[in-house]
């Protein structure tokens, strides 16, 4: 049987590697110093740095089930969405973390069924994401659109509670973006928190906003029920 891996990795080598062999060099003799941490679900459609246009060295990338973003509760064990957050802030220094959720996710479709009786780990994960559930028995499209924006906002809201982020966020040394990729459409909306809604990246002003310690008094309520 072919080894199409094989084939793949000795073609980067030969092919695509030359083009960027200096960029790479250089990253290692100076070392990574990305702007963007980029938190997105591990679905294959998701491709950040097509998605961006970023080369390498931009992007500090978490990939996981959803997207999701574990509470900071200073409990020990094996955190490594936390801990990539933790090391993107204190020792890189990244100046922005996008939240990236998409159309069509596995993850929050889940959500409203029973994950197979073997995923231990995944069944716990998905609590992740249950707050940002709507009250419905089996969700239409609409709904799941909607669950997987607020999933969005949550996983932002979860940010602020790490008190490294936090008080970046209020030095204005860092800021977040929540989006939610359309995949068949091609569109990235943003959220807007003064708006309290997702808007096309098309017409939006900024690539997303917030949430921020002093939104706009009515925002609050409003971000969690796009």
């Amino acid at each position: 049987m072919d080894d199409d891996l094989l084939a793949r990795l000795r073609r980067f080598h030969t092919d695509s590697f030359p083009a960027y062999e200096s960029t790479f060099r250089t990253l290692v003799s100076e070392g990574q110093h990305p702007s963007t941490l980029f938190i997105g679900c591990s679905d294959s459609r998701i491709l950040p740095h097509l998605l961006t246009g970023a080369g390498p060295g931009e992007l500090f990338l978490v990939r996981n089930v959803g997207g999701f973003v574990p509470p900071f509760d200073g409990s020990s064990g094996y955190h490594g969405t936390a801990a990539a957050i933790e090391f993107a802030t204190l020792n890189l220094g990244v100046q922005r973390i996008v939240i990236c959720g998409h159309s069509h996710c596995g993850a929050i479709r889940s959500l409203y069924g029973e994950p197979d009786e073997e995923a231990h780990h995944l069944k716990v994960w998905l609590d992740l994401g249950r707050d940002a559930m709507l009250p419905v028995a089996e969700p239409s499209p609409e709904a799941l659109r909607r669950t997987e924006q607020r999933a969005v906002i949550l996983q932002l809201e979860r940010l602020m509670d790490y008190p490294m982020v936090r008080r970046r966020v209020e030095q204005k040394r860092l800021t977040l973006h929540g989006w939610h990729y359309v995949i068949e459409d091609g569109q990235v909306d943003v959220f807007d928190v003064q708006r309290g809604r997702f808007i096309p990246s098309t017409e939006s002003a900024h690539s997303g906003t917030g949430p921020y310690p002093d939104p706009p008094p009515d925002a609050g309520q409003s971000a969690t029920a796009p």
